[in-house]
């Protein structure tokens, strides 16, 4: 098989599929050598780069997946202004976050940051696959311990947890999100605004600056240790949260379009 069919046939493998295709399956599908299948996808994501696609290749929960360009997002989100996008509320978004920086962890460890009843959304988080049961803790009663999955991965457009942005940088979205809640319930029905993030964000620090969990941590999602946090200036705050969150939703953006 010529360079170019093994491309060609890339490429459609990726296209058609809505979630990420690991090297091994594509190599188990084409069978051939993952060597060969790697450098094709280097040089079709090469190709891309080259003449300014709106197409590319990202590298997301250990597997390939074809997006639109993030280059591309205002023009995609004018398009889809008025659709409808799964998102996460401000309270997903804030109780994701503990469980991301501190898995292993119960909800009532959960609940004592948050200062509020979180049943209803670890349920949902739950039934979105973002987190799963993890195992049990050694205490009485035995209480379950969650953690986070692929899926929350995939949502975030991270590779690993060793890519998972600042705690600054997740609060920073939950906020974001938090004030598009509030215009949307100001245009539609006046629903109270949710409580400040403020209050988990400060509980979450009292552990110090290194948010890099617990050694049960490490046999979390996908085997990868979080990375230790380094102490930074709040302007430097990484750009890569904003690059991340631009990947997921263009990616769920091409999801729509396939369906």
């Amino acid at each position: 098989m010529g360079e170019s069919p093994l491309k060609a046939i890339i490429e459609s493998l990726l296209f058609v599929n809505e979630r990420p295709i690991e090297l091994s399956e594509l190599a188990d599908i084409i069978e051939m050598d993952k060597k060969d299948i790697n450098k094709a996808l280097e040089e079709l994501s090469s190709e891309y780069s080259q003449r300014g696609s709106g197409i590319c290749i990202v590298k997301v929960a250990g597997g390939y997946q074809m997006c639109s360009s993030p280059e591309n997002e205002p023009w995609l989100k004018k398009m889809y202004r008025d659709r409808n996008k799964q998102k996460l509320s401000t309270a997903s978004l804030e109780t994701l976050a503990i469980i991301a920086y501190k898995q292993p962890v119960t909800r009532i460890e959960i609940e004592s940051i948050r200062g509020v009843n979180v049943d209803g959304v670890v349920k949902k988080l739950t039934e979105l696959g973002l987190i799963k049961i993890g195992g049990r803790k050694e205490v009485v009663g035995k209480p379950f311990l969650y953690i986070t999955t692929r899926k929350f991965l995939e949502y975030f457009g991270i590779n690993s947890l060793k890519e998972l942005p600042k705690l600054e940088d997740f609060i920073a979205l939950a906020e974001k999100e938090k004030i598009l809640e509030q215009e949307n319930q100001q245009n539609q029905s006046g629903v109270p605004e949710e409580e400040p993030l403020a209050a988990a964000s400060d509980d979450l620090k009292k552990d110090g600056n290194n948010f890099s969990g617990s050694e049960e941590n490490k046999k979390g999602a996908g085997n990868d240790s979080l990375p230790e946090e380094k102490k930074t200036e709040q302007q430097k705050l990484s750009e890569k949260t904003t690059e991340n969150t631009k990947t997921a939703e263009n990616e769920q953006m091409n999801k729509e379009v396939r369906e």
